[in-house]
């Protein structure tokens, strides 16, 4: 039986009625050719079901078209949001994803990323909190001259482009929000030490509380770490309090989730004897029961925004960086759903 001969980027150039250079100039996303003409080619390589050969465009283009992504904890569902978006823009920017952990063993994280960097020559890489503050990563592939975007750093601001959301004035404001149901006992689950988005939400959340006159209680602040497990511990300890907090702050959706059970198997109702509100809107926050007030963070748009500076290639050429083009903090959004009830 013959082998179906694979579809090339003249067939598309053909079909499209434009040159191959057109072609390969819509593929890597170049502004210089008309909406008109970026419509033909789109619509050509859909009815050609055209892939392109990454080892050709890498040996034209001087890329590998490869770009990685460094995580700390898969099991979290801001992580695994994030990581599914990047895939697909990956796809439709005709890059390839790869991803890889880094732990708690430093040195083998090191040699596994120093791997990855050899293995497939990155054009970029994306490091996820808290791996987007760690020094060695960082050095790793400075040494070895890889574009690196970070997302949710805590420092080093000026060193390359971060993505962000303004987590102090997001926390503010959802504690406003209950201040404005009516509640005044609000209690916080801490995030993860170890990031810094976790410290400007408790920040936010005791500016907005000593702004409107209320005082914290130090029972009503518990320490968690981004997981449902911490939470369930947290919430255990502040829903069995003398005086129990009539609304529950928490600073992911998965510890929110977890106050949620923790609330039920003591008997207690959401919303109608506690409020509970979380961040950052995972999927987890509409698969609960009652369904979670929450921030919004932008998380696919986030991962979006890194692909598309790293594809670019403007990295590549640092001389030409600005300070603005460091700096991308996005907007948020408080989503009101069923877990608040507004006291009287």
């Amino acid at each position: 039986m013959a082998r179906k001969k694979r579809t090339t980027i003249e067939d598309v150039a053909k079909l499209a009625g434009v040159s191959s250079m057109t072609v390969s100039r819509v593929l890597n996303n170049e502004s210089k050719v008309s909406e008109k003409r970026k419509e033909k080619v789109l619509s050509a390589v859909k009815a050609l079901n055209y892939r392109p050969n990454v080892a050709a465009r890498g040996l034209a283009s001087n890329k590998s078209f490869f770009l990685g992504l460094l995580y700390y904890d898969l099991n979290g569902s801001y992580v695994s949001q994030f990581l599914l978006s990047a895939l697909k823009h990956c796809r439709r920017r005709g890059y390839h994803l790869v991803v890889d952990e880094v732990d708690d063993n430093v040195p083998r994280s090191l040699e596994s990323i120093r791997e990855l960097i050899t293995t497939t020559q990155v054009d970029g890489m994306i490091l996820l909190p808290p791996v987007s503050d760690k020094e060695e990563v960082i050095s790793l592939l400075e040494a070895h001259h890889v574009p690196v975007v970070r997302v949710a750093p805590d420092k080093n601001l000026t060193s390359s482009p971060f993505i962000c959301i303004d987590d102090y004035q997001a926390a503010f404001d959802i504690t406003e929000y209950l201040i404005a149901q009516g509640h005044t006992r609000i209690a916080h689950i801490v995030g993860d030490a170890k990031q810094g988005a976790s410290r400007m939400r408790y920040q936010g959340y005791l500016d907005a509380l000593r702004s409107n006159g209320l005082s914290v209680p130090p029972e009503y602040i518990e320490q968690g770490a981004f997981t449902y497990k911490s939470g369930l511990a947290c919430a255990d300890k502040l829903l069995t309090l003398g005086s129990r907090p009539t609304a529950v702050f928490a600073a992911n959706d998965e510890m929110a989730a977890a106050v949620v059970s923790v609330a039920y198997v003591n008997g207690l109702q959401v919303p109608k004897d506690l409020s509970v509100v979380g961040f950052d809107d995972a999927q987890l926050a509409t698969t609960i029961s009652p369904h979670l007030t929450t921030v919004r963070q932008p998380i696919t748009e986030m991962a979006r925004t890194a692909i598309d500076i790293l594809a670019s290639g403007k990295l590549t050429q640092p001389a030409t960086c600005t300070l603005r083009d460091l700096r991308h903090i996005l907007d948020f959004e408080i989503v009101e759903r069923e877990s608040v009830r507004a006291l009287s």
